[in-house]
């Protein structure tokens, strides 16, 4: 097939990009030809809040990026429209994250779709975004209107979405694998890359850090004593998606401080390894979410999580088998922490993890587009 996705990708940084051009070239090893369409402009800056939108990275190597699509310019997206139609490709594949996207991926399905012959499938993040803006509703409306079918990470979002619209094909397929940060390292020679004792034992929070992510919630929790007891460590790794403050002054007044270690810069590819392969297990202790591309870098990984019951955490993270599912309350948090660590629950998870992976294949996921497309 002829493929065009239409979404985030090099310059710019984050597990969309990483998602994006991962799909890319999986498309490209079954024989099919990809062009990824990504951004000139992404974000206007005032509605970023990280410190840059750009990778420090090299570009990705054999993928075919073109750089056309301007997200708030409507004069734009009639002409990335005009041009995606007169390709005719097979199927143009959107990564819809963000009602604020949905003007303009809407109006470029609108276009490419008056050529009969393209089919328009999404791949959903989210349908309601965590944080709610007015207008939300009507923009997503919008953009799926013209869309033939869709792919939902979570059951969560696949529910969301038949609110919108009852009778088009959706299918629930999980987040699959993010398995290109490279190989898992001995955990001493990550600890040492971090500088990092090995004497103590580490929790590790990943990715961007915004309120619904519940980095609070484990904070509070590691007030707990028996934490303390038991040696372990907080690694926080992940930009700040907002005020640091907040966090900073609950560290201090939980006193805290020698137990957390602040990796607060984003966190290139090429270092990712390091964190997961210096942690003992992965928290997420998500106030609210609908799946994590988190998750899948800890399946990559083969370690333990600790998730809590919202969204689709729970559905790809068995409670007893791989990990932890709590309630997103410090004092459950800290009780499980404290049972994996007291329990030496480390090699029992880790062995059913790369059991657990395997149904998180790239192949898999094409499958599920595959079958919404016939």
């Amino acid at each position: 097939m002829k493929i065009i996705i239409l979404g985030t990708a090099y310059p710019y940084r984050g597990g969309l990009s990483a998602f994006n051009e991962r799909l890319a070239y999986e498309y490209q090893s079954q024989g099919h030809e990809v062009e990824i369409y990504t951004f000139t402009h992404q974000y206007p800056d005032f509605l970023f809040p990280g410190k840059t939108q750009y990778s420090t990275e090299p570009e990705p190597e054999g993928l075919k990026i073109v750089r056309k699509v301007h997200s708030y310019n409507p004069f734009n997206w009639i002409k990335v429209g005009r041009e995606i139609k007169r390709k005719r490709p097979d199927v143009m594949i959107t990564k819809f994250w963000l009602p604020f996207m949905a003007p303009c991926f809407g109006t470029i399905a609108r276009i490419v779709r008056r050529n009969k012959h393209t089919r328009l499938i999404s791949i959903l993040d989210n349908v309601i975004p965590h944080e709610h803006r007015i207008g939300d509703k009507m923009f997503v409306r919008y953009f799926i209107r013209p869309t033939d079918g869709f792919v939902a990470m979570s059951k969560s979002v696949l529910a969301d979405l038949r609110l919108f619209t009852a009778d088009k094909p959706a299918v629930f397929s999980p987040h699959p694998l993010y398995d290109h940060y490279g190989k898992r390292l001995p955990r001493e020679e990550a600890l040492s890359l971090l500088k990092l004792s090995p004497d103590s034992c580490y929790v590790l929070f990943f990715g961007f850090i915004r309120s619904y992510k519940g980095l609070d919630l484990l904070l509070e929790a590691f007030a707990d004593n028996r934490l303390k007891e038991d040696n372990v460590k907080l690694i926080v790794a992940g930009e700040f998606y907002g005020d640091s403050e907040p966090y900073l002054k609950q560290i201090k007044d939980l006193q805290i401080e020698d137990r957390i270690v602040l990796c607060t810069d984003f966190i290139p590819d090429s270092e990712v390894n390091r964190y997961f392969s210096a942690a003992d297990i992965v928290a997420q202790p998500y106030k609210t979410a609908t799946q994590s591309g988190v998750t899948q870098i800890a399946f990559h990984f083969e370690k333990p999580m600790l998730v809590t019951n919202v969204g689709g955490l729970p559905e790809i993270v068995p409670d007893g088998r791989i990990g932890y599912v709590t309630e997103p309350d410090p004092k459950q948090i800290a009780d499980a922490l404290h049972r994996f660590f007291a329990e030496n629950k480390q090699a029992e998870f880790e062995r059913n993890v790369v059991e657990e992976k395997k149904q998180y294949a790239w192949s898999e996921f094409i499958a599920s587009i595959e079958k919404v497309m016939q």
